[in-house]
């Protein structure tokens, strides 16, 4: 771990150097990207090497879609990595939902409604080369990072409600996450199968009733 002095700033840091021990967050899409990573040279630019711990890792770069119901665990696997921690959000559907952010109930809107975001990296999928650029990128940005800004800026957690709206609340590091506020899907076993479907038009989708 390396302190670096500023002309005008106190003491930077801390910042890694070279290396990012990382934890790969992914559910689909964009995260099989990463198949075509053996030709390119990752450890090269600091993705080395990959943590099955997050209390071992100190970036979690997040691919696909979340859902309400997986929403918990990745906050869970955010809450346990130590300081100092970063985060990348990869692709169109972890950045704002993408194809399925229009009028879903279930899927998460970003992951930064969840977790602080450091890089996003836009794509559907991007290519290999801009993950290496997104490493760059947040290397660059760590660099530069004031010890002040970045407790200012993560030291909250974040949770949401079946509107999408976010609120801020103090962390309590306990692992568990706000569960009450996320979608509960109804039992198809209370609810009638007359009343379950309405059509909005004959070509259009089905939508639950509540």
């Amino acid at each position: 771990m390396i302190f670096r002095i500023g002309q005008d700033s106190p003491v930077y840091g801390p910042f890694y150097s070279i290396l990012f021990y990382s934890i790969l967050y992914g559910t689909c899409c964009c995260f099989i990207e990463f198949a075509s990573g053996s030709r390119f040279d990752f450890d090269h630019y600091g993705l080395v090497p990959r943590r099955s711990s997050p209390r071992q890792a100190d970036l979690i770069l997040t691919a696909g879609t979340v859902t309400m119901k997986m929403a918990p665990s990745l906050v869970r696997l955010y809450e346990q990595m130590p300081e100092s921690k970063y985060v990348i959000a990869m692709g169109a559907c972890s950045i704002t939902g993408g194809m399925f952010s229009t009028d879903s109930y279930s899927t998460v809107r970003g992951v930064d409604k969840l977790i602080p975001v450091d890089v996003y990296l836009p794509g559907c999928p991007p290519k290999p080369e801009a993950v290496i650029d997104a490493l760059t990128k947040l290397r660059k940005k760590i660099s530069r990072e004031i010890v002040e800004d970045r407790t200012l800026s993560q030291k909250r957690n974040r949770c949401f409600t079946t509107s999408h709206k976010l609120y801020v609340r103090r962390s309590t590091h306990t692992g568990t996450y706000e569960q009450e506020l996320l979608y509960q899907s109804p039992s198809t076993l209370d609810i009638s199968s007359e009343t379950f479907f309405k059509s909005k038009s004959p070509v259009s989708s089905y939508k639950l009733v509540n």
